[in-house]
């Protein structure tokens, strides 16, 4: 299918693009770019939070660390708060070895031994040293006389082993250091989200340029419109489409489809062997069976398929009933068989005239009479024999038809013994059907044979019609009694409507729609013999009519 041209599309509009492959490529980008800010924006939050944590947690440790050196809480007692003295040399020794803002040396008072800045010892502590003072380690980020930092607060205890609290050590981390790390590592974040991005952004536009190749850059307009009349005009047309995938499941069947495959919507989504009876259909359906114009027989349909396969693996196969073309197909054959059958008899009647008239003019009057009456008799005893034996009319006035085309092919029609149909067939029209294949059959297989005969034989067992067709032609081979009833398989010349292969398959499917079968044998002496079983093709018997042809008032 073929994009439209871009000049049918109307003039250019500035905005949201109309194509399919913009609007993807567009929300791709969208997305990617909402997916990197906010991954980063996740990963800052608990970022700071966990470099607050870690510099109080070396806060405290320095503290701890700071009121554990030997001494301090000795010197605490024995000395003065002074620039000078032992707690403020330990202090900074400390401050400067761990890089910390401050060390801070506290009495019970508040009252600071020791700070960064040597005028501000001797003052009581900016912040509540209240927790320190009671036993408890504490970290926090808060502002003091330095500003705002980290600190962790530990008490100080007396002489080794004791519990007594003579003070405290605060500790503070300057957080200007804890957030030039937490900046620090933002560069290196956007540049890992920016390749991210960049990643992202590439393979969003790969995507798109190839849905942009599979919809033929088409506007969603464009589709909504190609669907909408796909739709339509799989509904409309008078052909059956059915399309199926690489795996052969059905993806879609049009109403028309349905109806010749007996099918209904459900159908979709499930394997041919699923919805359809093993069988010739399904094979050229699926693709096994190969050709143009393929024929296949489905229930009573004879139908016409075409297979077309799809890039994807899949395909889309036609359908077209052909049941009624078919019908016209025989009916055109056997017209032409009427009329070389007129035609021979034509000939004869004619040299029957000329022999009657030649009678007459000899003054042979009575061997003219012999000779009419046996001519006329002849005919009028096959057509009373027939419906003596088969009561249904319509399959009485076809075997007698049958049975004069056949004569003028060389061919002698009879009745087997034991033939006895009453006038009860409930469907008179699928037994003509099923009579007429076989008879015309077994006529084009015993033609041109010795002693070319075909033998008929019906009779009813219960409800129960067993049908047997006897011909004496070449017979068929064992290997192919399966493959006869296989629509296409034939041994004749192409009719006049160019189809054969149909009369076998169309019997078996009207004989298995009753739940009967049919089979074919070998006939003793040559040829072949084909049975049909119907059961309940009679109906129920009558006990008060009785058939003319019983009391021989007709006769």
């Amino acid at each position: 299918m073929n994009a439209p041209p871009l000049s049918d599309r109307g003039p250019r509009r500035f905005g949201w693009p109309q194509r399919v492959f913009s609007q993807v490529l567009l929300m791709q980008l969208a997305i990617i770019t909402g997916v990197t800010v906010l991954a980063t924006g996740l990963f800052l939050a608990p970022l700071s939070a966990q470099l607050d944590d870690e510099a109080m947690r070396r806060a405290l440790a320095i503290a701890r660390s700071t009121a554990a050196q030997p001494g301090i809480a000795e010197d605490l007692r024995t000395t003065q708060p002074s620039a000078l003295g032992p707690v403020q040399s330990a202090a900074e020794r400390i401050r400067r070895a761990t890089g910390a803002e401050y060390v801070v040396v506290m009495d019970r008072r508040g009252v600071r031994w020791s700070h960064p800045e040597a005028d501000r010892i001797g003052e009581v502590v900016s912040t509540d040293p209240g927790d320190a003072l009671r036993g408890r380690d504490v970290m926090e980020i808060d502002s003091g006389t330095l500003g705002r930092s980290a600190r962790g607060k530990v008490p100080l205890l007396g002489a080794s082993g004791s519990s007594e609290v003579v003070g405290a050590v605060s500790v503070g981390i300057e957080y200007d250091s804890v957030r030039a790390r937490l900046l620090g590592t933002i560069p290196g974040l956007l540049a890992y989200a920016g390749t991210a991005l960049a990643v992202g952004a590439l393979a969003a536009y790969l995507i798109s340029r190839r849905l942009q190749r599979q919809t033929h850059d088409l506007a969603f307009s464009d589709i909504s419109a190609l669907l909408t009349e796909r739709e339509a005009m799989l509904h409309s047309i008078r052909e059956g489409v059915v399309a199926l995938d690489g795996t052969g499941r059905i993806r879609l069947l049009n109403d028309e489809a349905q109806r010749l495959l007996g099918l209904g919507p459900e159908a979709a989504g499930r394997p041919l062997e699923e919805v359809l009876d093993a069988g010739r259909t399904v094979d050229v359906l699926a693709g096994r069976v190969v050709g143009e114009d393929l024929l296949a027989v489905q229930g009573s349909r004879v139908l016409l398929a075409n297979r077309m396969e799809t890039d994807d693996g899949g395909a889309v196969v036609t359908l077209r009933d052909r049941t009624e073309l078919e019908h016209l197909g025989r009916e055109l054959d056997s017209t032409t068989g009427l009329i070389d059958a007129l035609r021979a008899q034509d000939h004869e009647h004619a040299n029957r005239l000329h022999t009657l008239l030649g009678l007459l003019e000899l003054e042979m009057h009575e061997d003219a009479m012999e000779f009419v009456t046996e001519v006329v008799g002849v005919h009028r005893a096959t057509a009373e024999q027939v419906t003596e034996k088969v009561r249904d009319p319509l399959l009485a006035a076809l075997l007698v038809g049958k049975a004069t085309v056949a004569a003028e092919r060389g061919v002698s029609l009879r009745l087997a013994p034991g033939t006895l149909l009453p006038d009860r067939v409930v469907d008179p029209r699928g037994l003509v059907t099923v009579v007429g294949n076989l008879v015309d059959n077994a006529t084009d297989a015993a033609a041109g044979s010795g002693d070319a005969r075909i033998e008929v034989g019906l009779r009813a067992e219960g409800r129960t019609v067993v049908l047997r067709v006897r011909d004496s032609g070449p017979g068929i081979a064992p290997e192919r009694y399966a493959s006869i009833f296989t629509e296409g398989w034939s041994t004749k010349d192409l009719p006049a409507h160019g189809k054969r292969g149909l009369g076998l398959p169309l019997v078996r499917r009207l004989a298995e729609r009753q739940g009967g079968s049919v089979t074919v044998a070998g006939a003793d002496g040559g040829g072949a013999v084909f049975t049909v079983v119907l059961p309940e093709a009679l109906g129920t018997a009558c006990p008060t009519t009785t058939h003319p042809a019983t009391t021989g008032e007709n006769r």
